[in-house]
């Protein structure tokens, strides 16, 4: 990095005692770190104004007052709102192992509890941000390969996008895992994927039963979904996939989970030598 890497300590809600966000501030300034600390009782709004304003690398929160699982996760929530999504976001504080567990899962790249050194903070920090600055390197998928949409009777929805709009079927196939039906029309350099549940406890059933037919998701055609999905979580959004996995058209894919992209279910998918 061309400069200091930029934390910011923050105290949200209502807890009074910041010796120990003090202690860490004070201990990531001495490994070389630029810290701005908030001070007593922020805001979720408040904290993530001054995490934009001050261009930092990372947000390290501190609660002792038991709300944690109400703030911390507000706060990553507020930062993807307003469009950061390349902000390393840490935690700490007396916080019990089943809810460090659900705080990563909720978006928080690490959570250190009492015994934690500020060498081991310094160190993940350090590592993290220079991997999520790398991550700008990477090339931004190719295209999007197609589009989802859940369809309740697929003959109907076939004498649409076929008969009248003139697409062309270009696969059918099930997919037995997902209990689907899948037809691909070609769309210009994309397909339109027709989906039709062949079970209801299958996602696309389940997601007819709530929200009847429309767009259920986006694909994107990248060269590596694995290198994407790690992309994905290093930025701090929740997968629905941990690692790729065959999906339609003999492709790899893998997804993120709609709350992390804003309401839109993405899916990342690469081709392979058997399509």
């Amino acid at each position: 990095m061309n400069r200091p890497i930029r934390v910011l300590i923050a105290k949200p809600g209502l807890d009074g005692h910041d010796r120990g966000a003090l202690v860490v501030a004070q201990g990531l300034r001495d490994e070389g770190f630029e810290v701005i600390y908030t001070g007593l009782r922020q805001t979720v709004e408040q904290i993530v104004t001054t995490a934009i304003q001050e261009d930092v690398d990372c947000v390290g929160l501190s609660s002792l007052s038991g709300a944690h699982m109400t703030l911390f996760p507000s706060v990553v929530e507020e930062l993807r709102a307003r469009g950061v999504n390349d902000v390393l976001i840490i935690g700490g504080g007396v916080i019990p192992p089943e809810d460090v567990v659900a705080l990563k899962q909720k978006g928080l790249a690490a959570v250190f509890t009492p015994g934690s050194t500020i060498g081991d903070m310094a160190a993940f920090i350090r590592d993290h941000v220079e991997e999520r600055q790398g991550l700008d390197l990477v090339e931004p998928p190719s295209q999007v390969d197609h589009i989802g949409i859940a369809v309740e009777d697929l003959d109907a929805t076939l004498a649409f996008y076929r008969d009248h709009l003139g697409f062309q079927v270009v696969h059918e196939e099930d997919i037995a895992d997902q209990h689907v039906h899948a037809v691909f029309l070609q769309a210009g350099e994309m397909h339109i994927e027709l989906l039709q549940s062949t079970a209801e406890e299958g996602p696309i059933g389940k997601f007819i039963m709530a929200k009847g037919s429309g767009v259920h998701h986006i694909a994107y055609r990248v060269d590596d979904v694995a290198e994407w999905l790690d992309r994905s979580r290093q930025a701090g959004h929740r997968l629905i996939d941990e690692a790729p996995r065959p999906g339609g058209q003999n492709k790899l894919i893998g997804f993120i989970h709609p709350k992390s992209s804003f309401g839109v279910l993405t899916e990342f998918c690469q081709i392979t030598d058997k399509e």
